[in-house]
């Protein structure tokens, strides 16, 4: 399962990163709300803990702009207020639970166990596409009887391919995606890890190729055999 945390407080967002690593779910972290959102629409995410008060886009304006652009990922709001006003707030908003700070770690695990199990399932760590397994707890690319380990960034642009098979990913999400927004990347750079993709799709003989589109990025395709 992959979870998104959303807040400023880098050391607090830090520490929950590490308690959902060790819980075997794999967390992303971003500090601002404009990041936030972003990430929040790339629909790769199980689970969201979005904090309120964030710099450039508060919890509240993400929720309700993944809502009206028809993003269900469940939310967990975070917040220092206990007010009855602001849950209300951030539920009619679109938020699926909340939670005040301070709270035990015990407690956010169990709600993000039980959000899980509203969405009907619990989510695969595997994602597959044609002869192709992605498993997400090893950074394994499984083709038939052979395997391979993938390296970070080729695991985290297949798994962006592969969560979203109908769709094509530009060169500009891969890169806010993989390497980050502040980060110095460029087009290039993602063609040379396409490029390892390939080589790597070759050696396991797969049929899945990774088709360009000019100018805008890529999406999957098939070479039936």
């Amino acid at each position: 399962m992959r979870i998104l945390i959303v807040d400023d407080e880098i050391r607090l967002a830090e520490a929950l990163g590490q308690i959902m690593i060790q819980n075997k779910y794999i967390a992303d972290i971003v500090n601002d709300g404009e990041s936030g959102y972003d990430y929040a629409m790339s629909g790769i995410y199980d689970v969201i803990i979005l904090d309120v008060m964030l710099p450039k886009m508060n919890g509240f304006e993400i929720v309700r702009k993944m809502r009206e652009n028809n993003e269900k990922t469940p939310v967990i709001l975070l917040t220092a207020k206990d007010e009855i006003a602001d849950k209300v707030t951030g539920l009619d908003c679109g938020a699926d639970d909340y939670l005040t700070k301070p709270f035990s770690p015990e407690e956010l695990l169990a709600r993000v166990r039980a959000l899980s199990r509203r969405q009907g399932e619990i989510v695969s760590n595997e994602l597959k596409f044609g002869d192709l397994v992605l498993n997400q707890s090893t950074n394994t690319l499984l083709c038939n009887s052979k395997s391979i380990r993938l390296g970070l960034k080729e695991f985290e642009i297949l798994r962006l391919l592969m969560s979203n098979p109908t769709s094509i990913i530009t060169k500009e999400d891969l890169i806010l995606k993989v390497w980050g927004s502040d980060s110095n990347a460029e087009d290039n750079n993602v063609e040379v890890y396409i490029s390892f993709l390939r080589k790597k799709f070759f050696f396991l003989g797969s049929t899945v190729t990774i088709e360009t589109v000019r100018k805008i990025g890529y999406h999957l395709g098939e070479n039936k055999k």
